[in-house]
């Protein structure tokens, strides 16, 4: 039996869903933590995030149909969480969610979890002035790693539009960080 599959029986199972459940998050907790925070950039709201999305994970492991990957599904499951938390932080401040993303950005200096230099903040400010799509698709490809048929997977694209979403993404931002 394949391990991913191994590991969803068990957290089906009553008997042996919490150890499983700490297996899941030894295995996706700091991938996803990074995921989560480069949509919403704050230490603090991405811990929160990453809770909520692990607590959704648990409670409704049984409703995983098998039709992706585990790890597609949780990505997209934390995916849609961190842009709620935008939407509601957005409604909260009475600002769009583009303005809130423009105030992190901002603030991203002051932040002391912010551990990059100078061209790093340069990148998250170029990346901060992306479309969410494009922000997304640049983030899941440049920093995390992911194949475009995983990407197609969580964010249920065709591969193709990915490819052209990231060009251009790549474009604007070698625009934005050469117009000094």
């Amino acid at each position: 039996m394949h391990k991913e599959e191994e590991l969803i029986l068990r957290l089906t199972s009553q008997a042996t869903k919490d150890s499983a459940f700490k297996e899941l998050l030894t295995l996706y907790k700091e991938r996803l933590y990074w995921h989560i925070r480069k949509i919403v950039v704050s230490h603090d709201d991405t811990d929160d995030v990453l809770q909520n999305t692990f607590i959704k994970v648990y409670k409704n492991i049984h409703s995983f149909k098998g039709e992706s990957k585990l790890f597609s599904w949780i990505y997209r499951i934390a995916t849609n969480e961190a842009f709620t938390h935008l939407k509601r932080n957005s409604k909260l401040k009475s600002i769009d969610s583009q303005e809130l993303q423009d105030y992190t950005i901002d603030n991203l200096e002051a932040d002391v979890y912010f551990e990059g230099d100078e061209i790093q903040l340069k990148l998250q400010k170029a990346i901060a002035t992306l479309p969410q799509k494009q922000k997304m698709v640049f983030n899941m490809r440049y920093f995390d790693d992911l194949k475009y048929s995983d990407m197609s997977e969580i964010l249920e694209t065709s591969e193709g539009a990915l490819k052209a979403s990231y060009h251009i993404a790549a474009k604007k931002i070698e625009a934005y960080l050469t117009s000094d």
